[in-house]
């Protein structure tokens, strides 16, 4: 697989705003169904925005665009005050734009330290560097405050609150300027919850990398997000700081939504 090279304006450019990651009337269209309608969303430098809505709302699709998995209709992109065109996930993650779905892609029977150096393995020669990526691997955790019992454990005895962090880690520590995180405490308990919501508060504490994460839970969303943006079929419809908003004043949104959509499905009867 071979990686894109980073345009030089991306790697010099930097936005007066303060943006690291800007959206600009992103519109996508799947034949007849319009997934997300004039989108708009912006991403302060060293910010965590929490992206909240409801199965079906258009989240996913929006972080496909962004990572480079899938191109908008419509609208454009800019990193770092630089307008770019996303032809792969691979050219995405060259530009600094990483993401972990649920799924994770960590290879179980693999080790910790190699599923951190996946598909950029270092080597001398022919063969493996694998104290180098041990020792690289242990410091880059314990950089950003992961703890788990040895970064020569196979993934697969990890609880799934590790693993996730190991996935946070490893798209941490490969330069990544933008990080998206797709609905990362999804089937986690409280415990497992509790540890990825800590590591997202390191790293904001670090100021290194700016976050999007999808997230269901207003709570866990207000404890740990800068600012929340809502998105309801298709379109943002709210955008305020986080402590200036409430689990209720989100509630009684989605409520008066829900309200709405009935009486429209009501008169349509």
């Amino acid at each position: 697989m071979t990686t894109e090279p980073v345009p030089e304006a991306a790697a010099t450019t930097v936005d007066p705003s303060g943006d690291e990651l800007r959206v600009e009337h992103i519109t996508k269209r799947f034949g007849a169904v319009t997934a997300l309608q004039d989108v708009n969303l912006h991403l302060g430098q060293g910010e965590v925005l929490g992206l909240l809505g409801d199965n079906g709302a258009g989240k996913s699709t929006l972080i496909k665009i962004m990572c480079g998995f899938q191109p908008p209709t419509s609208g454009r992109i800019i990193l770092e005050g630089q307008e770019i065109t996303l032809k792969s996930v691979d050219q995405a993650r060259s530009l600094g734009i990483d993401t972990v779905y649920q799924d994770l892609a960590l290879i179980n029977e693999l080790t910790v330290y190699h599923n951190m150096f996946l598909n950029r393995e270092r080597t001398r020669w022919t063969l493996l560097s694998n104290r180098s990526m041990r020792r690289t691997a242990q410091e880059q955790l314990d950089r950003i405050g992961v703890d788990i019992p040895s970064v020569d454990s196979e993934v697969a005895k990890l609880s799934g609150g590790q693993r996730q962090a190991i996935a946070v880690a490893r798209a941490v520590t490969s330069n990544a300027k933008v990080l998206l995180l797709d609905e990362p405490l999804a089937a986690m308990g409280a415990k497992e919850g509790a540890m990825i919501l800590e590591l997202v508060k390191d790293l904001k504490s670090q100021g290194q990398v700016s976050i999007i994460m999808i997230m269901h839970n207003y709570g866990q969303a207000l404890e740990v997000c800068d600012r929340i943006n809502l998105l309801q079929h298709g379109e943002i419809t709210f955008d305020k700081l986080a402590k200036d908003t409430s689990v209720q004043e989100l509630n009684d949104i989605v409520i008066e939504e829900y309200r709405r959509a009935l009486l429209e499905r009501q008169r349509s009867a």
